[in-house]
């Protein structure tokens, strides 16, 4: 089970940030925010793309923005293989470190 702390925001909205924990297991994505799921979606039920600002969620006609702190580790494990290039660097320094 890989588990991640963030802060969700949704697209475009001016409003202040929410805690938000990420699970990724069983090729599912699940959100919470304390004891309340926030979502809850199987891979193939959303899209993703790594900015400099965030990992931008496509799904269920909405976008939210995933501020990630481990962003190397959590774009490792979702597979993404395109990023802006900070975050291609930190992937590749952490899959070095693999070795």
């Amino acid at each position: 089970m890989s588990e991640f702390q963030g802060l969700l925001r949704m697209g475009d909205a001016t409003e202040r940030p929410m805690s938000i924990e990420v699970d990724l297991t069983d090729d599912r994505m699940r959100l919470t925010a304390g004891d309340v799921e926030v979502a809850d979606w199987s891979r193939d039920e959303f899209r993703i793309q790594a900015l400099p600002d965030g990992f931008h969620v496509r799904a269920e006609g909405e976008e939210l923005v995933l501020d990630i702190r481990e962003d190397a580790k959590f774009a490792l494990e979702l597979g993404l293989r395109t990023a802006h290039p900070v975050l291609r660097r930190k992937m590749s320094a952490l899959l070095r470190d693999d070795d």
